[in-house]
């Protein structure tokens, strides 16, 4: 039995040596290389790069999917067809095995640094130093990476910095979890030897990691750190709260909650000033979204060769005749691509003289059409956002000659293809017939982009000072500016009322309280609007503790306004609507019902027990971290108790399998 657990224990670790290698010429066209001995391996500056490379593991676009433009999904700024168990309590369970509680990524480069740091600091490895010392900055980097995965999903998290021998009571004993904000400042510790060895303009330029690259991701750990002590303070999801299921389990602990606070905050705003000091954001030439084509800042999201973008930190580049391609504008051109932007999410943009839609002397044109929709409004809506009559391709005309133009949006037909809330994503979007066919997709996939590190800057300085400091200020005037907005944010603070922000978006709470400080709800709205369809909303909302009151007051997604005017574009040839509302009689509902709402609600058009999230998201205390599958207590435990396990699960989740969050 103890050898069968050794085993099993060594799977769940992988932390054992060497056990292969893979590698590649360009980002993810990862080729295996043969089997090599390590005796044999990373002696020169070849090995390192394609060891490295091998090791990069960043969302990028893949799949019959929008890719990265629906990672947003099953948020309140997005959503898809399906749901997400997340936002039923009950229904996303303690799994038997399986999980985020794996090492394999650690592991690997855990092996790296292991190997090559004591070589490259022998003067062993050969090649160029400065390029030498770059890659050994990709492995800190790399490892911190995936330690933040970890912080992000299981919070508290054992801290291994090496490979671990075979033996059954070393890797229990290396099982044991490590308090959360210990963690995040392991990561900084990595990210800093990072920083020091990385390259502004790395070899293989934007496609490899490079210092900016690296200073964002630590503006990115820090703040998210910060903000999780802060609002999550005083409960079991912090180190030394209340019911916080490490106490008397870590060893040698303490915390002072605000200390670590500011430390984090100061960390913050010091990377991420370094970033927005030095990249200056892409131009914006503001038009309205009808031909985009010739806007870097459209484009910069949608062009094969993302290098030339100064706010581009990191990309991913494809090439369908290597083989290397995806389909992201086979779904976003073509159609609705199974996602769609929420109502909340499009009535939280601003007004391009800066004021809310509901503030007096805002010009908003109403939601009976989506043109109406985008009419004055923030340019990133217009230009991020689809609307019927809008040009599709540059390279390519109907027969008749005439211009190939975006149709009005099917809500009603194949999940696959449908515009599930009317209200259409556009980021990513190419104008080039090519791009659309098929798996031919060449556009790049953006890994980082710094206007990340401006708006992270705002965050922490504010939280930090109570005020907006003259860097803050800048930083946000030129974010606005860029946007089409009104640069002077005051104008937006002064008008808005919370209690209005509160219908449209989760971000006006924290801890289950509508937040009181406009300045600060709006620091949260900019973010939102810069960053949607990026996949950061889910993790923002998060570390604002942003979702506790859906648990008495769920949260129902709207689209679009299908019971107005625009329900006259869903006629058959005979003039008979092929709207049919949930609960007909006889007939396969495909809207939700105009007595509910004027907006289509696409998960309330099926209003049986079999659909969990009818009545809206909903929330449990649980759900802001992942559970940890069974099978690691199983095998730290003593003869597989779980009750004697070295680990211990995370708050408000049972060690039973297939349970759901405990209330």
């Amino acid at each position: 039995m103890k050898r069968f657990l050794t085993h099993k224990l060594y799977a769940a670790l992988a932390f054992l040596g060497f056990l292969g290698i893979t590698s590649c010429n360009e980002y993810l066209d990862r080729e295996p290389l043969s089997e090599v001995t390590p005796s044999n391996y990373l002696w020169n500056e070849a090995d390192l790069a394609a060891y490295t490379i091998a090791r990069y593991n960043f969302p990028t676009h893949g799949g019959f999917t929008v890719g990265t433009h629906g990672t947003d999904n099953h948020t309140d700024n997005q959503v898809t067809s399906g749901f997400a168990t997340r936002w039923v309590p009950g229904e996303w369970r303690v799994p038997q095995t399986g999980g985020s509680w794996e090492f394999s990524q650690i592991r690997h480069t855990n092996y790296f640094l292991e190997i090559a740091v004591p070589r490259w600091k022998q003067n062993k490895i050969t090649g160029a130093p400065a390029n030498v010392s770059h890659y050994i900055g990709e492995g800190y980097f790399l490892r911190a990476y995936e330690y933040f995965n970890k912080v992000q999903w299981l919070g508290d998290f054992p801290i291994i910095k090496n490979t671990l021998p075979d033996k059954m009571e070393e890797l229990v004993a290396m099982s044991k979890r490590r308090p959360r904000n210990e963690v995040a400042r392991f990561i900084i510790s990595d990210l800093d030897s990072a920083i020091q060895l990385l390259s502004t303009a790395p070899p293989g330029g934007k496609n490899r990691i490079s210092k900016h690259a690296a200073l964002l991701l630590k503006s990115r750990v820090a703040l998210h750190e910060a903000t999780w002590l802060m609002y999550h303070k005083g409960t079991a999801h912090v180190p030394g709260g209340p019911g916080w299921p490490g106490a008397g389990k870590v060893e040698n602990f303490n915390i002072s909650i605000d200390s670590e606070i500011d430390y984090f905050l100061t960390q913050a705003m010091q990377a991420s000033e370094q970033v927005a000091d030095a990249v200056p954001l892409v131009n914006n030439t503001k038009d309205n979204g009808y031909n985009s084509s010739q806007n870097p800042y459209f484009t910069m999201f949608a062009d094969a060769d993302m290098s030339k973008y100064s706010e581009v930190l990191l990309w991913r580049k494809y090439d369908p005749t290597q083989g290397i391609n995806h389909n992201v504008n086979h779904y976003i051109n073509q159609n609705g691509g199974n996602t769609g932007y929420s109502r909340g999410l499009v009535d939280n943009f601003l007004m391009k003289n800066g004021l809310p839609i509901y503030a007096a002397g805002s010009e908003y044109k109403g939601d009976d059409y989506i043109a109406d929709v985008k009419a004055e409004r923030d340019n990133r809506l217009q230009l991020f956002m689809k609307a019927p009559g809008e040009l599709r391709y540059t390279d390519r005309t109907n027969l008749d000659g005439s211009l190939i133009l975006e149709g009005k949006p099917d809500i009603v037909g194949l999940a696959e293809t449908r515009y599930v809330t009317g209200y259409a994503v556009k980021k990513g979007f190419s104008y080039l017939w090519a791009n659309s066919q098929g798996s031919n997709g060449s556009t790049g996939s953006i890994v980082f982009r710094a206007v990340e590190a401006y708006l992270n800057y705002i965050e922490a300085a504010y939280l930090k000072e109570k005020s907006i400091n003259g860097k803050a200020a800048q930083y946000w005037r030129t974010i606005r500016q860029r946007a089409g907005v009104n640069p002077e944010f005051e104008v937006t603070i002064n008008a808005t009322n919370m209690n209005e922000e509160a219908k449209n978006d989760l971000a006006a709470y924290s801890a289950g309280n509508l937040l009181s400080d406009a300045t600060l709800y709006n620091i949260r709205r900019e973010r939102r609007s810069e960053l949607v369809a990026e996949g950061l909303r889910y993790y923002d909302l998060k570390r604002w503790r942003a979702l506790d009151q859906l648990k008495a007051n769920p949260y129902v997604i709207e689209g679009f306004k299908v019971w107005g005017p625009m329900q006259e574009w869903y006629k058959n040839s005979d003039g008979t609507s092929k709207l049919i509302e949930a609960e007909t009689p006889g007939k396969t509902a495909n809207v939700s019902k105009k007595s509910s709402s004027l907006y289509l609600r696409p998960y309330q058009v099926n209003l049986t027990a079999s659909n969990p999230v009818r009545e809206g998201y909903k929330w449990a205390f649980a759900h802001y971290l992942e559970p940890i599958a069974v099978q690691n207590f199983i095998i730290t435990g003593n003869a597989g108790d779980v009750g004697t396990s070295v680990i211990y699960q995370n708050p408000g989740w049972p060690t039973q399998a297939n349970a759901g969050a405990i209330e």
